[in-house]
């Protein structure tokens, strides 16, 4: 019997070898609950009216675009044609679909970023949730690092993704600081 491996790929290929394992194991495909909650705490829903819709938002870095709306909904207006701007409002309901259509895109990315790289649910729900605030799943170091099985190493990336419109943002410290905790649990 070979000597397991504290590298998760190495080990899945051991246990192969040893015949205790007969399928490498399978990569997340979707985020998972934990996910989500992480993407709706730092997004919010914000911007609230009193008569129960949602108005879109300028992005907090630069003041302008990207018009943001429901939980961080940018780009195409799905609700009324067009792209998000400055005057667009929604439903709650309507934030929330545009959510779940979002979710399962940005899955898809990370899930083809990685491959075949080993990736736990945790690491998964983290990368969606960068990718979803950052749109940068294909260029990161981070995704390099994971692909290599450098976990450490890809963790400590995250915190590089701290700026918008060129400033250190507190909200991405923070941001970044919890994608790193779920990545490494």
């Amino acid at each position: 019997m070979l000597h397991q491996s504290p590298n998760p790929l190495l080990a899945a290929v051991q246990r192969l070898m040893n015949g205790t394992d007969t399928a490498p194991p399978r990569s997340p495909q979707a985020i998972s609950p934990a996910g989500i909650a992480l993407i709706k705490r730092f997004e919010g829903c914000a911007r609230l009216r009193t008569d129960g819709l949602v108005e879109a938002y300028p992005d907090p870095g630069t003041g302008s675009d990207p018009w943001t709306i429901g939980w961080g909904a940018t780009g195409r207006d799905h609700v009324n044609g067009g792209r998000i701007a400055k005057g667009t409002v929604w439903t709650q309901a309507q934030c929330d679909a545009r959510l779940t259509d979002d979710l399962v895109r940005y899955a898809a990315d990370v899930a083809r970023a990685l491959g075949e790289a080993p990736t736990t649910q945790s690491q998964f729900d983290a990368l969606v949730s960068f990718h979803y605030n950052t749109g940068a799943i294909a260029r990161a170091t981070l995704t390099k690092k994971h692909i290599a099985g450098d976990y450490q190493g890809a963790a400590r990336e995250f915190a590089r993704w701290n700026r918008a419109g060129g400033r250190v943002l507190k909200g991405l410290v923070r941001r970044r600081t919890a994608e790193a905790e779920l990545y490494l649990q």
